[in-house]
């Protein structure tokens, strides 16, 4: 699957406009889901996520190495978030609309209402994280991103990863206690 998707990328690279329209589609819905647990806005989750493949799309010949492109997206849906959470500064972020939280977050040992109210207190939980502290659960948590991967994406050190994903684990373990 890995190697396929590797060859989808370079063909993309080298301009086949199905290859990217396959990349769009095989991606969409983890680009979506990153834009949400960091925005907290459906629409403007939506927004980014066209902005980012047509970022994608403007810049892939850029991308030196194929296996690389899952963290080069991540890192360009990062950096639109955190512009438009800048562009927003003055404006209170208000959180309405639910994350379908998938990954490693959740062990699926009840039922499903025991399952979806875990589910809401998580939302709830991380609702109330720093925008710093949701980035690094989104990308370690939910997409499954090493550390070195996520210290690539957000242009820190590793230890900083750690550090952030160490308070954010924190602070989310105090507000799922409440």
């Amino acid at each position: 699957m890995e190697q396929e998707l590797y060859s989808l990328i370079k063909s993309a690279k080298q301009g086949n406009k199905e290859a990217f329209v396959q990349l769009i589609t095989h991606y969409k819905g983890a680009v979506f889901r990153q834009a949400y647990a960091i925005l907290h806005d459906r629409m403007e989750a939506e927004d980014v996520s066209q902005e980012a493949f047509l970022k994608m799309y403007a810049s892939l010949t850029n991308l030196k190495q194929e296996y690389a492109f899952a963290s080069w997206l991540a890192q360009i849906v990062s950096h639109l978030c955190y512009d438009r959470i800048r562009k927003k500064k003055k404006e209170r972020i208000i959180f309405e609309d639910n994350i379908e939280i998938q990954g490693p977050l959740l062990v699926d040992n009840s039922g499903p209402v025991e399952q979806k109210h875990l589910q809401l207190d998580i939302e709830e939980a991380m609702q109330k994280l720093s925008v710093e502290q949701r980035m690094v659960i989104t990308l370690r948590e939910i997409q499954g991103f090493s550390y070195d991967e996520m210290a690539d994406i957000l242009k820190i050190p590793v230890g900083t990863v750690k550090s952030r994903i160490h308070m954010a684990r924190l602070a989310l373990r105090k507000e799922l206690k409440k």
